[in-house]
This record gives structure tokens, sequence and C-alpha cells, in this order.
């Protein structure tokens, strides 16, 4: 299980199917506005 975070606001925007745990940071639709 993957998961997908907001480098801005920490908030999860997203879980995804994968082998191994992981991590990755992205930036959600609230903070990609400003």
């Amino acid at each position: 299980m993957g998961t997908i975070i907001c480098q801005d606001c920490q908030q999860v925007i997203e879980h995804y199917e994968d082998e191994k745990v992981t991590i990755l940071y992205g930036t959600c639709s609230e903070c990609s506005h400003s």
C-alpha cells in the first residue's frame, strides 16, 4: 500500500496499490492553487 502525502500541508492525497509500503510527496489541489 502506497500513500501520497501533500508536502505542504501533510494531508493524505490518496492511497494506491503497491507491493511495498511507500510514501510519495506531491501537492494537493488546495495547496497547488496558491
